[in-house]
């Protein structure tokens, strides 16, 4: 790995242990905007640091493992060739992982959401369809621990959702799910065919960042005519 990523990833670290300490501190505690900052700050850091402090501690051990290759054992040597070998495997596996957590985040990544499922072709079925993916998401979502809010719906004749909109908070939300906006598809015997017909239906979501607070319009009631 470069020298200059790990001049970056020891400054990532320190400053993880610093804002560490900040959120132990009365003062800041006593400051939720503050507080609510620095949480996310860390909640940010700790994968990377995380990741950092495996690709130190596996970098270690084939170091220490080198050692081992000079044993007049040779079942020591054979072992640490071994040993070498696995962990220069999992060192590679921790440098990707650490280049990927390095990469540019989108500065939405780490906002709430609102999404919309909106049944389309496929009648009853494309309702029924988009109860199914409804469910998918509230069962991710609770794997997760988000908190999940239905903000309002309109429910299908025989099951599911024509439309619905739910409002999804946690951490790393829109990072998570930006990438379900769009058509989806599913192709099988519906419930409601009688005959063993194969039928397509679809379905879109959207997957909107929540704005934050700051990112509010303000309106002057200047403007506002009210007939």
């Amino acid at each position: 790995m470069k020298a200059s990523i790990l001049v970056k990833l020891d400054v990532l670290a320190e400053r993880y242990e610093e804002v560490g300490a900040l959120l132990s501190d009365a003062e800041v505690i006593s400051d939720q905007n503050q507080f609510r900052t620095l949480s996310k700050e860390y909640a940010e850091l700790e994968p990377v640091v995380n990741a950092y402090g495996s690709f130190q501690q596996t970098r270690t051990n084939i170091e220490d493992a080198k050692l081992l290759l000079k044993d007049s054992d040779a079942d020591m040597r054979a072992m640490a060739n071994e040993e070498v070998t696995e962990g220069e495997k999992q060192l590679v596996l921790v440098e990707l992982d650490l280049q990927r957590l390095l990469l540019p985040k989108d500065p939405n990544d780490s906002k709430n959401v609102f999404l919309e499922i909106r049944a389309g072709t496929g009648g009853d079925e494309a309702a029924i369809f988009s109860g199914d993916l409804f469910r998918m998401y509230s069962k991710f979502a609770e794997s997760k621990r988000w908190r999940l809010e239905i903000m309002s719906e309109n429910q299908g004749d025989h099951g599911g959702f024509k439309e619905i909109i739910v409002r999804i908070v946690g951490q790393g939300v829109y990072s998570k799910l930006k990438f379900e906006s769009g058509a989806h598809r599913v192709q099988r015997v519906p419930d409601t065919e009688s005959q063993g017909r194969i039928h397509t239906s679809a379905c879109t979501v959207a997957v909107m960042a929540e704005a934050d607070e700051k990112d509010a319009i303000e309106i002057n009631k200047g403007d506002l005519r009210v007939d």
